[in-house]
């Protein structure tokens, strides 16, 4: 018997042929059933807040899916020098990039894009009896810090060193707030979680990490012994979206995305 097949039957086998593919496109083998995400960002865990409301308005402008990762500056650095794919590296200082840079793992520039000052903060309800910076080297005092590598640490170091050099200042007002530090967290939000629950007497946080709790209050700094971070972004050159990447940035640095960083008590980068 002879099949003779008309165009009908043929347009129909072809219907049912690209039906079967697009059915098999979410097997393993055919491809993958769940989107990758189209700008993946690494953040700084002072940045928790601040750049959730940045992909949210990033979203809906471009309707660009985001991922984010927070944690300590230098864990991050350290999870792209091993591999990890970040479209987008956003440091708390300007040296943690600068070490990809060096290790020519960095597309592009840096880009600094904020600035934040320094805050004490202590318990709401200050059991400690907190009134002034040099009370950070009194005697018996519990002051919870950041490992060595987070940039907090070298902050509040250039801190407290510009607070040792002012008129009144303690004898060994460094010595005695490094004897003081009682425990050294993995980034800057922990260090301020254990103060929110009244497990140290004060910490030195970032002013915007201050400004978004209401389980502490903070101790005024003399404005010419603060310090001022410098935040600053890379586009690795592991990133799966680096054209994404280098969007997300210019986007953080525009007007738009300045104006919600500064809702969240970030300035312009120094």
């Amino acid at each position: 018997m002879i099949v003779r097949r008309t165009g009908a039957t043929i347009a129909l086998v072809a219907t049912f042929v690209a039906t079967l593919v697009a059915g098999c496109a979410g097997i393993a083998g055919f491809g993958s059933p769940t989107p990758r995400a189209d700008v993946t960002v690494f953040a700084a865990a002072s940045l928790r807040d601040a750049i959730g409301a940045v992909v949210d308005e990033y979203r809906l402008r471009g309707s660009v899916a985001v991922s984010v990762s927070t944690d300590s500056s230098a864990t991050l650095r350290t999870q792209i020098e091993q591999g990890a794919r970040a479209d987008v590296f956003l440091s708390a200082d300007t040296a943690n990039p600068e070490l990809l840079a060096a290790a020519g793992l960095v597309d592009g520039a840096l880009v600094p894009f904020a600035g934040v000052r320094l805050s004490i903060v202590v318990p709401a309800d200050n059991p400690a009896g907190i009134a002034t910076p040099f009370d950070l080297g009194r005697v018996g005092l519990k002051i919870v810090a950041a490992g060595p590598s987070v940039p907090i640490t070298a902050y509040a170091t250039a801190l407290v060193e510009n607070l040792a050099a002012m008129r009144g200042a303690p004898v060994d007002l460094v010595g005695a707030y490094e004897a003081n530090v009682a425990s050294r967290e993995d980034n800057v939000r922990a260090a301020l979680a254990k103060v929110e629950l009244g497990e140290a007497d004060a910490a030195i946080v970032y002013a915007s990490d201050a400004a978004g709790s209401s389980a502490v209050v903070t101790i005024d700094i003399p404005p010419e012994a603060n310090v001022v971070a410098t935040y600053a972004g890379a586009v690795p050159t592991t990133a799966a979206n680096i054209d994404g990447g280098h969007g997300f940035l210019d986007f953080l640095v525009a007007p738009d995305g300045q104006a919600i960083l500064a809702r969240f008590g970030f300035e312009p980068p120094p």
